[in-house]
């Protein structure tokens, strides 16, 4: 959740996001220790499971920069995602459409609109803001 008094995302939110994006080889999240694991041997200095959950609950919100460094590493992102807020933003569009990418639904509809005019990428755009309004108005209803 980002920070209410300036409005962008905590470490917590940064860290988590990457948690619920960035998926092992057999698509299911990587754990507190796996990661911790990683970044151990990456670094050589204490890094826990116990400590990286104290990270991404924002109960420890202080790491050092190779913690960091080695957190941006393991998940393939640059370490500047956690340091500067405007690349970090950009980075956090692109781990969304990762994540929508995930979705077969969504995977098949892209692969689809490659072949597209610009003019039929338009259309298809068009379509689906105005079907988004609708869902969105219904689930405000409920």
């Amino acid at each position: 959740m980002p920070d209410p008094t300036s409005g962008t995302p905590t470490l917590a939110d940064k860290i988590d996001r990457l948690f619920d994006v960035v998926r092992g080889p057999d698509h299911t999240p990587y754990t507190h220790e796996e990661v911790a694991r990683a970044c151990r041997e990456a670094t050589g200095e204490s890094f826990s499971a116990t400590y990286l959950w104290q990270l991404r609950t924002g109960r420890r919100d202080n790491p050092t920069k190779r913690h960091l460094e080695a957190l941006a590493q393991f998940f393939q992102v640059p370490p500047m995602y956690f340091f500067d807020d405007q690349q970090s933003a950009q980075i956090a569009q692109e781990l969304q459409l990762l994540g929508a990418l995930r979705d077969a639904g969504v995977r098949e509809v892209a692969l689809r609109a490659v072949n597209l005019s610009p003019e039929g990428l338009g259309t298809i755009s068009d379509m689906i803001e105005v079907i988004a309004r609708r869902e969105a108005g219904l689930r405000r209803a409920d």
